[in-house]
């Protein structure tokens, strides 16, 4: 389990435009709420899931993308920047294992908080 929890960790950078790439990936229904960059990859967040790209190699033509369904998260908490932190925080607890993701200072927290907690309660 420590090796899940060491690989998945990400950080959103700023929230950005949903690609429109995102929309082959949706199943019929699915709507796309918000979008982040991250350093190298793309977040996209629906109402059902997290989809996340993770680009790999030299050329970035290899991408692996991981689907973390709301249905598969127990429970989760989060973390807004204090005065001297660079990011906030969000830790899910999913029936595979815990995950965080960072989130830059100037990502709206409550925003993606509120994402969540309709599609999971």
């Amino acid at each position: 389990m420590a090796e899940l929890n060491a690989m998945l960790a990400w950080t959103f950078t700023q929230e950005i435009d949903v690609p429109t790439s995102a929309n082959e990936l949706l199943v019929p229904g699915e709507v796309a709420q918000i979008a982040y960059k991250m350093v190298h990859d793309t977040a996209v967040v629906t109402d059902k899931r997290f989809i996340i790209s993770d680009k790999q190699g030299l050329t970035g033509k290899k991408v692996e993308v991981y689907s973390i369904p709301f249905k598969s998260i127990i429970m989760y908490s989060s973390e807004n920047a204090g005065t001297f932190d660079f990011n906030t925080e969000l830790e899910l607890w999913t029936s595979i294992g815990k995950f965080k993701l960072n989130l830059a200072k100037k990502v709206d927290i409550r925003k993606l908080d509120k994402v969540i907690a309709e599609a999971i309660l």
